[in-house]
């Protein structure tokens, strides 16, 4: 079995499939719906050849079907057919939860993705469960976004909001009783030092969380489930 993974982000659709090294991108934005971001792909890739899809999409994510819309792309991906479009079977994982499952090692792992905001996934003896820690109050009426995304690290610099995550970093690993953090994300390159309990991922992880939701068994009877219409 050959598998397409599609990693939506903000600025870039990262690609990479069975038998490929080298990802491809697709340009991504504000105005980017399901059907551009289909057509752009297949553009981008006829010479691959795959069999199923993933799609690690940023936004809430229900049955192996996004629930809202994105905060930060165009609209119309709640309702869009997926696997009509490519004309292939699609899992859809929230795209915390792909990297998340791209960078488990075992046990009771928190991952933390510092990018534009904060995606967390917690994935518990091989069950991945997406969650929503990036809106909710942590202090001085801030969520934890506002803490340690793009734009505290920009309020803040980069030496107080390193200690902000740090701190954050600890206290969730306390709150979930977990056995190691990942933290991973664009931004976590900015971080000097990190706490033992924790250790940095890769971006590349999100591919492996891709291929995995189907070629491991538990992660791809727990993470997505047939929607019936």
């Amino acid at each position: 079995m050959k598998i397409l993974v599609v990693d939506v982000g903000g600025n870039n659709v990262k690609l990479l499939a069975t038998g490929q090294k080298t990802p491809r991108k697709v340009p991504s934005g504000p105005d980017l719906t399901p059907r551009t971001m289909v057509a752009g792909i297949k553009k981008a890739i006829p010479d691959w050849d795959y069999d199923v899809v993933t799609i690690g999409y940023p936004g809430s994510v229900k049955d192996g079907h996004p629930v809202k819309e994105p905060a930060n792309l165009g609209e119309g991906w709640v309702r869009y057919d997926y696997r009509r479009a490519f004309g292939k079977p699609v899992r859809i994982i929230n795209d915390a939860a792909m990297q998340a499952l791209g960078s488990y090692e075992g046990g009771r792992m928190l991952f933390l993705g510092l990018g534009t905001g904060l995606g967390a996934a917690l994935v518990l003896e091989g069950l991945v469960q997406p969650t929503e820690i990036a809106h909710l109050k942590y202090d001085d009426g801030k969520t934890y976004e506002e803490h340690v995304g793009k734009k505290a690290q920009d309020r803040l610099g980069k030496k107080r909001w390193r200690k902000e995550v740090d701190q954050i970093v600890m206290d969730l690993y306390a709150a979930f009783q977990v056995d190691e953090v990942v933290i991973g994300g664009g931004n976590a390159k900015q971080l000097k030092e990190i706490p033992d309990i924790a250790r940095l991922g890769s971006n590349r992880n999100a591919f492996a969380g891709g291929f995995r939701l189907w070629t491991d068994p538990l992660a791809g009877k727990r993470t997505h489930r047939h929607r019936r219409k």
